[in-house]
């Protein structure tokens, strides 16, 4: 789950030693039970889930995950006949049970386990089938990045157009779709139009601030880059960089410092396209009724700014104790033809790990070879209290990039899972992410 299928949000370096003390705990826990009371699982649960395995663990996501399985895992059920950890279907083929071996001689735990599968299934591990996709696409990336980078670099000898006739062509193009700079005094009498003092014109602005520093570093490299290849001036090693990323369709790595990460060149222009269009529309056209969350640099001042904006609102509330909810509606980003009366409506997340019954609002196993789900509009407010929810709901963490760490974080949604438990989904670690086309 590690390695293979990336359950963590983090990379663990889980060890022989690790399990070797857990089993020292459980032994010396079973030696000083009292027959009477049986086996105290929250202390076992509590030493291999916070103290064992989790005091590796740092991410607070990988903690509720490792929590979830001892919790399934180390229960009282797990001495009855029918106790299996998941069933293995392997893609269509009949399933084989993982259970715990009750045997007598060493042979026979031996035997039990060469009839193991020689490769585990992602439903071992509590996740999707379609795991098993994301893990092959990415060794085939990873395969052809290496394969890219051992590339020889020198320009091409024979007939075809060589390396820098098409990284010029490259520049042409994206110059003739990059966006016009900002003209700070424009910007700065529409902000005082909107009013200067509000927090989410605040916010407005350092994005502003931001995406003008982008368009500038890109504008200008590839304009070097262009007298570069004209051996107007010289090559520094910064262009040459440049020239070499943008030949192999990646992103030169002075754009990524100021911006964000993107699998390719052309996902990261189209989204510099999409983001400066949000921006320069909310700045110049009027504030949006539906926010693309994800497109911000800060989504997290995004929602910090609608909270002071809440806040602000109601007589009496303290920001520090304004909390945020949400509440899915049905609607798709162009049914939606006016703000909410209080917080915002955001577009553009997707599910990894789980479908979405739109009918009915809830979660639902996704349909095989569906890695993303779109999501509908959500409403996201602020509450001077924390929200009462009745148990069928899964706190489902948002993140910037399929890359999950503390940086890519955003929030936390509340999604109704129905009737099933909300232990299947933490195992299944669902997230919600930004538009995958763009990852």
């Amino acid at each position: 789950i590690n390695a293979e299928y990336g359950g963590w949000n983090i990379p663990y370096e889980f060890n022989q030693a690790d399990l070797t003390a857990s089993i020292q705990f459980v032994q010396n826990h079973l030696d000083d039970m009292d027959p009477r009371h049986g086996v105290n699982w929250s202390t076992v649960r509590y030493m291999i889930g916070e103290v064992q395995y989790g005091g590796r663990v740092t991410d607070d996501m990988d903690k509720r995950l490792l929590k979830m399985f001892c919790k399934a895992w180390f229960k009282e059920d797990m001495f009855q006949p029918g106790f299996q950890f998941f069933w293995a279907s392997g893609g269509g083929v009949p399933g084989k049970p993982y259970t715990i071996p009750v045997c007598k001689t060493v042979q026979q735990y031996l035997d039990f386990i060469e009839k193991l599968p020689p490769v585990d299934s992602p439903e071992v591990f509590g996740l999707h089938p379609n795991a098993n996709i994301t893990y092959q696409s990415k060794t085939a990336r990873d395969i052809l990045d290496t394969v890219l980078n051992i590339q020889p670099k020198e320009s091409s000898a024979g007939l075809g157009e060589t390396r820098e006739t098409f990284v010029q062509r490259m520049a042409d193009d994206m110059l003739s779709k990059l966006p016009p700079d900002y003209i700070p005094h424009e910007v700065r009498e529409r902000i005082n139009e909107m009013g200067a003092l509000s927090s989410m014109n605040i916010f407005l602005k350092q994005e502003l601030d931001r995406m003008q520093r982008v368009i500038l570093c890109v504008r200008t490299t590839l304009t070097d880059l262009k007298l570069a290849i004209e051996g107007t001036i010289i090559m520094s090693e910064k262009l040459r960089e440049a020239l070499d990323s943008i030949y192999d369709a990646k992103v030169p790595p002075s754009w990524t410092r100021l911006s964000w990460d993107s699998s390719t060149i052309g996902f990261w222009f189209t989204e510099l396209i999409e983001r400066n269009s949000q921006f320069h529309s909310w700045c110049f056209t009027g504030r949006p009724n539906v926010f693309w969350m994800t497109g911000f640099f800060n989504p997290q001042g995004f929602l910090t700014a609608m909270r002071q904006e809440v806040t602000r609102g109601h007589k009496g509330w303290a920001l520090d104790q304004v909390v945020l909810n949400n509440e899915m509606t049905k609607y798709t980003k162009d049914d939606i033809t006016s703000p909410p009366p209080e917080g915002v409506f955001v577009h553009g997340l997707f599910l990894d790990g789980a479908g979405w019954d739109r009918r009915n609002s809830r979660l639902v196993e996704p349909p095989p070879k569906v890695l993303f789900t779109p999501l509908p509009v959500i409403r996201i407010f602020a509450e001077n209290t924390a929200p009462v929810t009745d148990g069928k709901v899964y706190e489902c963490p948002i993140y910037k990039k399929p890359r999950r760490t503390d940086l890519t974080y955003i929030a936390s949604v509340n999604l109704r899972h129905g009737a099933v438990s909300e232990e299947k989904w933490v195992m299944r670690c669902l997230k919600s992410s930004r538009w995958p086309l763009l990852g």
